[in-house]
This record gives C-alpha cells, sequence and structure tokens, in this order.
C-alpha cells in the first residue's frame, strides 16, 4: 500500500474479488484467513458492503456477492461499447460483413456491439442482445477455444450454420484484458469464410482489447 491508497477500500475491493470467483460464498474465516486481517475488520467490511447491496449473507452465514453488482455490471456494457466500435466499423466495412463485439453472460454468449456494413447489397442482420449458447456459433465457440489454450496464445473459430442457415461466422477472442471475457467477429452469408477473413478478426480483437485496457 501507498500514501496515497485507502487500506480500507482496498481490503473492500479483495473482498469482492474473493467471492466473486466462489460459486459457494465464503465465511468470514475464510475471508479471514484469505485477507490475513481478523475477523472483526472483516464483519465491519462485509457489513459496509451489505449496505450497499454489494454483498449478501445467507442464513448459513456464507458471503456472496450482492445484487447491487449487477446495477453496477449494467454501466459497462456502453463504455465496452464505445471503446469497440472503431474497430468494429473498420472490420465491418473491409470485410463487407456484419461485426460484433461479443461478451460471455452467464452461460450465454451476449452481442454488446454490432456494425454492419455501408457498402454491400445485402449483409446479415444481427442486434445488439442478441445472445446464445457459448456453443453455438463462432463467437461462443471462439471464446471456449481460448479458455483450453495457453494465454496470449492468439487464434480463431469458423462455423457455419450454427445459428442461422447459410450464414457462416468468424470470431477470435479477447485477450488480456482482466475482467472482460468475449470476443470479436463477423457474420456473412456464405458457404465458407474466405481466407483472410480469420486473421482480419484476430486483428481487430487485438484492437478492441488494447482499448479496454
Amino acid at each position: 500500500m501507498t500514501a496515497e491508497t485507502s487500506q480500507t477500500l482496498d481490503r473492500g475491493l479483495r473482498v469482492l474479488k474473493l467471492l466473486a470467483d466462489t460459486d459457494h460464498g465464503l465465511t468470514v474465516t475464510e475471508l479471514s484467513n484469505k485477507l490475513g486481517v481478523n475477523r472483526t475488520v472483516v464483519y465491519r467490511l462485509l457489513a459496509t458492503l451489505e449496505q450497499h447491496a454489494l454483498v449478501r449473507r445467507d442464513l448459513g452465514g456464507r458471503a456472496r456477492v450482492g445484487l447491487g453488482v449487477l446495477r453496477l455490471g449494467r454501466q459497462v456494457h456502453p463504455l465496452v461499447r464505445e471503446a469497440a466500435l472503431p474497430a468494429l466499423r473498420s472490420l465491418a466495412e473491409d470485410i463487407g460483413a456484419t461485426a460484433h463485439l461479443t461478451l460471455v453472460d452467464g452461460a450465454d454468449a451476449l452481442a454488446v456491439a454490432v456494425v454492419e456494413p455501408s457498402w454491400t447489397d445485402y449483409h446479415v442482420a444481427y442486434r445488439a442482445g442478441f445472445r446464445h449458447p457459448l456453443d453455438r456459433g463462432a463467437a461462443g465457440r471462439a471464446i471456449l477455444a481460448a479458455r483450453a489454450r495457453p494465454v496470449n496464445e492468439p487464434g480463431y473459430t469458423l462455423t457455419h450454420g450454427e445459428l442461422e442457415a447459410g450464414a457462416s461466422g468468424a470470431a477470435a477472442p479477447l485477450i488480456g484484458v482482466t475482467g472482460v471475457e468475449g470476443s470479436v467477429g463477423v457474420v456473412m452469408l456464405a458457404d465458407a469464410v474466405p481466407e483472410r477473413v480469420g486473421p482480419r478478426v484476430v486483428d481487430a480483437a487485438r484492437e478492441v482489447a488494447e482499448a479496454l485496457r
């Protein structure tokens, strides 16, 4: 800790991160051990976070992330979308296909930003807010593939007809963005994705990742 930082705030944020990383919640004792502070400090931190609905405790006394975090999270998508739009516009115009940024939302892939090309006679209609299972479509599959690959190893995923008959997709994961799991991709009306599209999508994903860091 430096003189310019708040130890209490730092501990509160660490509590939230610890709780976010578990599905079953943590007890005061478990949090005390992980933070390296006494139980009294943890009780005070939890009480403060509960007042803001950022933490809740069940009947067994285990602390979990509270619903107040969702209200904060809703403001993330507009910021992410704004940062991604320049790279998506460039991708859509270059490839002549609908470009999108997709983020993980539970077990689903959620499109949070979509840009359609301006010069094509026809293209796939795709809207922000569209969601689908992670294991269907290039956007979700790229995210799942990234989970299985070594960190910082680029790659892309191609699919055909998984979400819409006659449509093909290409997507690459966002790499190196703390707290954000997602992908950048394109969808087009074609039987196969042209060879140059995969590497171009990887470049666009890298641009978006850099904009979000």
